[in-house]
């Protein structure tokens, strides 16, 4: 076998997308009811708003950055969309206002962290509380349920693409995968978003805009987790303010577990898209086996830890491997 092909078999996320086989095929063999498409259909749905989050979240990894408030936001937008709908409010005038308050607060961050130089875990950490608090303020304890049942059926894991097991949701998901993934890896925007992960100065002096870019992906997080946020009201048929409390660590170790670096600069969209599936699939399966949320909360901090000191340890056996190889060679 030749070195390339070598390494092809060694990056990270051809790991994962053996992991999700591997997953899946040991559920089949020993769950009943795991590989029915009823369950498939209620796992892709309980990873929608996750998945469409991740899209973003990979970008802004990649280029060196992360969004900690997104899971704030998502509660933030279900707030606001309840507290609107118990004033009396059309659904169809809900939704763009819930976007609009995605994308002023996606300008937010990405103004302190563009305009201000702040760094951004400490920025979206702040706004992370900041969010949860004003989805607290707009609709207090209260849950509000009662949305229309033509929008809750869309939403729902029960409804899906005709011909098929794919709830709505996911199946927009996987329309915005293929366009995110044109961008990341088809563009010169997607290499202007790995040169920025991997040398921030450097693209700064290759003419790259730098400040412009970090923006405009801080302004699209918030706007799909907003848009997340009323999936997952409709989803669920309650709006609250603590809705998806929590989720944001579960976005990050998807992407992380998918092989993007946090350090920017290195990473696909095909493996982040493969550490979504293979922690809904995992959790479906843990749940079906009547394991515990607590549970389930730290074999997603396993996976979190792994994702992120696995490839490292890979890459440093590599770079050893190598050295050996090369220290042959010349002797």
């Amino acid at each position: 076998m030749t070195a390339p092909k070598a390494g092809r078999l060694l990056r990270w996320d051809t790991v994962v997308g053996i992991l999700l086989v591997a997953v899946f095929l040991a559920g089949a063999g020993s769950t009943e009811g795991f590989a029915d498409t009823g369950n498939l259909s209620s796992a892709l749905g309980d990873t929608a708003e996750i998945a469409l989050i991740a899209l973003p979240m990979t970008l802004l990894v990649v280029a060196g950055q992360v969004d900690l408030s997104v899971a704030s936001m998502l509660g933030l937008s279900s707030a606001l969309a309840g507290s609107l709908w118990d004033a009396g409010w059309a659904f169809e005038l809900i939704v763009p206002v819930c976007l609009l308050a995605g994308v002023l607060g996606g300008l937010l961050n990405g103004l302190l962290v563009t305009r201000l130089g702040l760094p951004p875990l400490a920025v979206t950490i702040g706004t992370l509380t900041l969010y949860r608090g004003l989805a607290s303020v707009v609709l207090g304890d209260k849950a509000v349920a009662g949305f229309p049942d033509s929008y809750a059926r869309w939403a729902s894991a029960t409804e899906t693409v005709p011909g098929t097991f794919v709830p709505y949701p996911v199946a927009l998901f996987a329309v915005l995968a293929v366009i995110a993934a044109v961008v990341l890896h088809g563009t010169g925007t997607g290499r202007s978003l790995y040169a920025v992960g991997a040398q921030e100065e450097a693209a700064r002096f290759a003419g790259i805009r730098v400040k412009r870019l970090k923006l405009a992906l801080f302004v699209v997080s918030g706007l799909v987790a907003s848009f997340a946020g009323i999936v997952y009201t409709l989803r669920y048929g309650s709006a609250r303010a603590d809705n998806g409390a929590g989720l944001e660590l579960v976005v990050i170790a998807s992407v992380l577990l998918g092989g993007v670096d946090f350090d920017g600069g290195r990473g696909t969209l095909g493996g982040a898209v493969a550490g979504v599936l293979l922690i809904g699939l995992l959790n479906n399966l843990l749940t079906l086996n009547d394991v515990s949320n607590e549970i389930q909360v730290i074999v997603t901090g396993l996976l979190l830890v792994a994702s992120v000191l696995t490839p490292r340890v890979v890459a440093v056996l590599t770079e050893r491997r190598h050295r050996r190889l090369g220290a042959t060679a010349s002797s």
